[in-house]
């Protein structure tokens, strides 16, 4: 018996992960659900989105699991998926990318795993309002400091990119390339203009990758901007992307594109002990109580799970189980469908039980 913390989320998070816990249901592993509660739905009630009962239950269990968070643009509280990763010290994001037969894709030979730092870069949160007296002072400070003069009505982000951070990722990126039989380590960065971070960031891979000269695994480099235009030519030369935290978000969205898009896209946020997974895409609130979103992305992080937990053979059901459904293409989702409007199209606790069905059978 395994114990999982379990975050429904919201917007459609709480369809989706209990379309995922039902498939987990149906490999039959047996799990107990800590069920915690964070988000929106919870503010009123506890203050805050984040309760602290939340991260206690998951440095209890170690793992947890988690529907999508509405994070609010521009306004609102700061992210909890970054607030997890953060006082949790999930410093790894790792996201495997990898195309379905079925899936409407561009780039079926794509098969990517993005290695992303999680804790410093610019989602750090260290940021000065425009016009507050905190923000005035940060602006003269660095004047002083390095003659650059900054405009008065600017808002300020700090990007902090330590050697500690990039070492451990990139020491990950290279013993999962090596646990996984993967080929090639790709260090991504834009350090021919930010010299000091993104400039140790790769100074700091090129060290680590000499560590490794013997695991038979490849490294290189990229630059971050080259890269998006090389996944779209030719991502069959890529295979393991190590980045920091803000080019890991955007090219994990890239590689989705590639793979056939956020729908499928799976994802876990990992510390020294502690293990969250959750799936790339966001909670797509207009489309709350529908039953009409993919849980495709949020059963395959259950499978992620599963693996952690050390019941491969589980998970590897699970997985070919939502292939066979995602190549038959009949019991899918509007999204899985050649035309969106096919009026074929299942709903998220249709496609769930298809793939329950699926599990059995196999």
């Amino acid at each position: 018996m395994h114990t999982v913390t379990f975050i429904p989320g919201d917007g459609t998070g709480p369809e989706v992960a209990e379309a995922m816990r039902q498939c987990v249901a149906a490999t039959g592993v047996q799990i107990h659900w800590d069920v915690q509660h964070a988000g929106l739905d919870v503010i009123d009630q506890q203050g805050t989105p984040l309760p602290d009962q939340v991260l206690e239950s998951i440095r209890r269990n170690k793992v947890a699991i988690k529907g999508p968070i509405t994070t609010p643009v521009g306004t609102g509280f700061r992210s909890v998926n970054v607030a997890l990763r953060q006082r949790l010290d999930l410093y790894t994001c790792l996201r495997p990318y990898k195309y379905y037969e079925g899936v409407k894709s561009r780039y079926p030979e794509a098969d990517l795993v993005i290695v992303r730092e999680n804790t410093e870069d610019l989602y750090a949160g260290i940021e000065f309002e425009q016009g507050s007296p905190e923000c005035a002072e940060i602006i003269q400070h660095i004047q002083q400091l390095s003659g650059a003069a900054i405009r008065p009505d600017s808002g300020i982000s700090i990007k902090p990119i330590s050697e500690y951070a990039s070492a451990r990722i990139v020491r990950f990126a290279f013993d999962y390339a090596i646990g996984n039989g993967r080929r090639k380590v790709t260090a991504v960065h834009k350090a021919n203009i930010m010299k000091y971070s993104d400039g140790l960031f790769l100074e700091t891979a090129r060290q680590v990758a000499e560590e490794y000269a013997d695991s038979g695994i490849e490294f290189e480099d990229r630059i971050v901007d080259n890269m998006c235009m090389q996944l779209v030519q030719k991502p069959e030369l890529y295979d393991v992307l190590v980045l920091p935290n803000l080019y890991g978000d955007i090219i994990s969205d890239l590689a989705c594109g590639l793979v056939g898009g956020l729908g499928v896209a799976p994802g876990a946020n990992l510390g020294d002990d502690i293990a969250v997974f959750e799936p790339t895409h966001g909670s797509a609130p207009k489309y709350k109580g529908q039953n009409k979103v993919n849980p495709t992305a949020t059963i395959l992080s259950g499978v992620m799970m599963l693996r952690h937990l050390g019941e491969s053979a589980a998970a590897d059901r699970l997985e070919q189980a939502v292939a066979e459904v995602i190549r038959a293409g009949e019991k899918v989702t509007y999204d899985l469908k050649l035309h969106r409007d096919d009026p074929t199209a299942v709903g998220t606790s249709q496609m769930a039980d298809a793939i329950c069905a699926a599990v059995a059978a196999g």
